[in-house]
């Protein structure tokens, strides 16, 4: 049976973006709400939220993490389709960032979706818990999620009709293909390719998958989207520190509408100035990015 949970109320924190999110409405879809916020941005930017103490600017310690955080969406909300705050950075500060993640979603503009980067999964109720603490107790609109544990571990979260799932296929890190390009039938098909298959035959069903997929690794991610089709989004790292390059991720990641190439840039944009202004260097980067990210067919 397919649930519907709506997560806790937002209060706005950009007031651009409440004025477009009231004069839309609520949209039931996570790929709704993610195609109209990179319509209302102009650009397919997702900026990760990852924050570690020992790179904030001057004067800023861990005690201050919620208001680095909040300093960065309103930095880059309006040029930005989505946040991807990493929970691993956000639990390794223990309760003060596990308010700081809290209270930022909480404060979210809701025209600005949340995706939460945690690779979450486990088998039968923990994969249900998993979805409870990112859904229900966050808010968030999408998770990252691994599928290696089969269908009935991803069901729990993309019973959330209008919540998004992002599926582990190929990841950006040099030694994914340990696993992910191992081939898994006669004809020599890699892993990460039956992945994308079995994800879009559930996707028949949920309509709300998507997957990870490194940009670091072009050919790759051009193999998937041809996998997946139109409308799938696809959260796409390794743009900026990792070296990728943005202009030709997004060729290769968008549909053939121009659309669904979620490009997460994180470090690039963080951490580029230590300064009093890291503010305006934030939204200058994150604008220098958002301009190579618009859509490739536009």
């Amino acid at each position: 049976m397919v649930r519907r949970q709506i997560g806790r109320r937002r209060a706005p924190l950009v007031e651009g973006l409440k004025s477009a999110s009231a004069s839309r409405g609520r949209m039931d879809r996570f790929q709704d709400r993610l195609a109209a916020s990179a319509e209302r941005a102009g650009s397919w930017l997702c900026v990760g939220i990852d924050p570690d103490p020992d790179q904030f600017p001057a004067g800023l310690g861990a005690e201050d993490t919620m208001e680095w955080s909040l300093g960065v969406v309103e930095a880059v909300g309006d040029v930005a389709c989505a946040v991807k705050p990493n929970a691993a950075f956000f639990e390794a500060l223990g309760r003060i960032g596990h308010e700081a993640l809290e209270e930022l979603v909480a404060r979210m503009p809701p025209g600005l979706p949340v995706i939460l980067d945690g690779k979450r999964n486990d088998i039968g109720h923990t994969a249900h818990k998993y979805a409870e603490a990112a859904f229900d107790e966050l808010g968030a609109d999408a998770v990252t999620v691994t599928p290696y544990l089969g269908r009935d571990t991803v069901a729990p979260f993309a019973e959330y009709e209008d919540r998004g799932v992002f599926l582990l296929a190929r990841t950006s890190n040099p030694s994914a293909k340990d696993f992910q390009d191992l081939p898994v039938d006669a004809a020599g098909t890699p892993l990460y390719q039956h992945v994308a298959r079995k994800a879009m035959e559930w996707n028949a069903q949920w309509r709300n998958l998507g997957l990870v997929a490194g940009a670091t690794y072009p050919d790759e991610l051009t193999v998937l989207r041809t996998l997946c089709g139109d409308g799938v989004p696809l959260l796409l790292p390794g743009v900026g520190a990792q070296g990728a390059d943005p202009k030709e991720t997004m060729r290769r990641g968008a549909d053939t509408s121009g659309r669904f190439a979620v490009v997460n840039v994180g470090r690039a944009v963080l951490y580029a100035d230590a300064g009093e202004g890291w503010r305006d260097t934030v939204r200058a980067h994150a604008q220098r990015f958002a301009a190579s990210l618009s859509s490739p067919r536009s």
